[in-house]
């Protein structure tokens, strides 16, 4: 069983790698909050495009992170580089296919997406350098992937300093002109991230290579093997198709705001979704830390040890959470001014940042009992799961915003529809215990 400690040393790089790879997004609002309203907005619509198409790569790595983890908890070592290689390769196939596919064809249908042309245009602006990333982050996921299902995250620690220091130079370089860079505006932000996402998969090859015991894991054969492919896709292709239904409605959410509601609530919209990626990265780094631990305690035969680790795992979610929200309360007003400093567009995002906060215990507790059922191997019924969920946000959020043509602080209590159902529907899932049976 693991204990307390460990969970802690488990979980905390990966928070921290997390809070680097999600900050890049972040740093790019609070730059891109000095430039303009249009701008700042553009961000958030162009960033949930482009994390569309990294769930694809995102999700197939969250398979190949089961399965390392099944091997490690077996002792089957050598079976692990293998999975590295073959996902690495296998990703770099649609990673070359999306730069043209978006880079060309993104002028032709985005604009058709947004009442407004500004907006239209600066998304497109953005997504014309920021596709590139896609090679690198596609790339790292799978060095992530290998490090957490080993248990060995410190490395994410390391990584995450490099890639968040080389985006905020670049970033104040790039967008203002400073340092003897060009002044780029939103470009700038995309080509700042592109470089960060370089600095990542850099560091990844030089560390592995200096540091791990490369026959030990099987990284000794650089050629594709259709056969590994298959096995990860077993598990992950569902988590692809499941991560990419959730981020297409989390992006129907945005365009929905920015059709009937107009750039100011799409760009208090945008200040509150840069607060979500933060306050949950505690819970993200203890929901991925939860998927490896299921996964390597059945690969060690202990499937007994599952119930009271998850609900370890849910109670430490819960209270990091809880904690972030006190804070959070005490300082509204003040986080708000790292974004913006126009006094009306700090009053606008208080009421929508509390509705946020309100439904972050959920989404605490519903990420833990969600990567659980994943982590056990279950990736079919998790993508049920997504779907059915869904289909209850969507409507909901048609609902609210449309129809009811509400506030957007009244938009913000989609999340709470979309993490109740989840975690209910995981929670009755993981107790029947009928997850105990998937072999992979």
């Amino acid at each position: 069983m693991y204990s307390n400690r460990h969970i802690v040393k488990i979980s905390t790089p990966i928070l921290l790698s997390l809070l680097a790879q999600n900050m890049i997004q972040v740093i790019d609002t609070a730059f891109l909050g000095r430039v303009g309203e249009v701008e700042l907005g553009a961000s958030a619509l162009a960033g949930v495009l482009y994390i569309a198409l990294f769930t694809l790569g995102f999700g197939f790595s969250m398979g190949s992170q089961i399965l390392i983890g099944r091997r490690n908890g077996e002792g089957n070592y050598n079976q692990i580089g293998e999975i590295v290689i073959q996902g690495s390769i296998f990703l770099l196939i649609p990673a070359l296919l999306l730069i043209p596919l978006l880079r060309y064809g993104a002028g032709a249908w985005l604009p058709s997406l947004f009442e407004s042309a500004d907006v239209a245009g600066a998304v497109t602006e953005y997504l014309e350098w920021r596709v590139f990333g896609l090679v690198f982050a596609f790339v790292n996921v799978m060095f992530r992937a290998f490090y957490i299902g080993i248990a060995r995250t410190k490395v994410l620690t390391v990584n995450a300093v490099v890639m968040g220091l080389v985006n905020v130079v670049f970033d104040y370089g790039l967008i203002f002109g400073n340092l003897g860079m060009p002044e780029m505006g939103i470009a700038g932000a995309a080509i700042a991230s592109v470089i960060a996402e370089f600095s990542s998969t850099l560091f990844f090859i030089v560390h592995t290579r200096k540091t791990v015991d490369l026959e030990k894991y099987g990284f000794t054969k650089i050629r594709f093997q259709w056969h590994v492919v298959k096995k990860v896709l077993d598990i992950s292709i569902f988590m692809m198709v499941q991560y990419l239904f959730s981020i297409g409605t989390w992006m129907l959410f945005f365009v929905f705001i920015e059709n009937y509601m107009g750039e100011r609530s799409l760009a208090v919209t945008n200040i509150v979704r840069s607060f979500y990626t933060i306050f949950t990265i505690p819970s993200n780094a203890i929901g991925s830390t939860t998927g490896t631990m299921v996964s390597n305690t059945i690969g060690a035969g202990r499937s007994n040890e599952v119930a009271g680790l998850i609900k370890r795992l849910s109670m430490i979610s819960v209270g990091v959470m809880l904690a972030v929200i006190a804070v959070v309360l005490v300082f509204p007003r003040a986080m708000i001014h790292v974004y913006t400093d126009d006094p009306s567009l700090i009053q606008d995002t208080v009421l929508p940042l509390y509705v946020l906060i309100s439904s972050l215990p959920i989404y605490s507790l519903g990420t833990v009992l969600f990567n659980a059922v994943s982590g056990s191997g279950n990736t079919r019924t998790a993508l049920k799961f997504e779907i059915f969920t869904l289909l209850f946000y969507v409507s909901y959020m048609w609902f609210i915003i449309i129809h009811l043509r509400a506030s957007v602080a009244a938009a913000w209590t989609t999340e709470h529809v979309y993490w109740s159902f989840l975690s209910l529907l995981s929670f009755f899932y993981l107790r029947s215990g009928k997850w105990k049976d998937r072999k992979i």
